[in-house]
């Protein structure tokens, strides 16, 4: 077996609290640090001062939408090294392409099945430790 993964810790952005507060707990019962916000001004004010390794931020939010949030990240050198991915109910190839262009790394389409968010947090190191729970939504 490989070695254990470590916990991240993560930002979650989204004005539906419900989802957020969701979200959040599944990540943190992952072991994962997580922090919760509801506004893309709140998001970005916590990126600065955590400087999470991951940000799960959502498209429409008020006060600085989800693609303004991401472009406002990588602006800063160490926003560079933040994973991003946008978690939103808009999933066209359009949608898709525009969150590539405001430097998201990965785009998730509302309601995320867990063994998704696993995956995408495997690829960097990080893991939800029990695959066969699924997220509402």
């Amino acid at each position: 077996p490989g070695p254990a993964c470590e916990p991240l810790r993560i930002l979650v952005a989204d004005d539906n609290e419900d989802a957020a507060e969701s979200l959040a707990l599944l990540l943190w019962n992952a072991g994962h640090e997580v922090h919760a916000v509801f506004d893309g001004q709140a998001a970005l004010s916590a990126v600065e001062k955590l400087q999470p390794r991951v940000a799960l931020l959502d498209i429409g939010m008020p006060n600085a939408n989800g693609y303004e949030v991401a472009q406002r990240i990588r602006e800063y050198p160490w926003g560079k090294g933040i994973y991003l991915i946008a978690v939103t109910g808009w999933g066209q190839e359009r949608d898709k392409r525009r969150a590539r262009e405001a430097g998201f790394d990965a785009h998730l389409v509302k309601p995320v099945p867990a063994e998704t968010l696993d995956r995408v947090l495997a690829s960097i190191g990080g893991s939800l430790a029990f695959p066969s729970v699924r997220m509402g939504g």
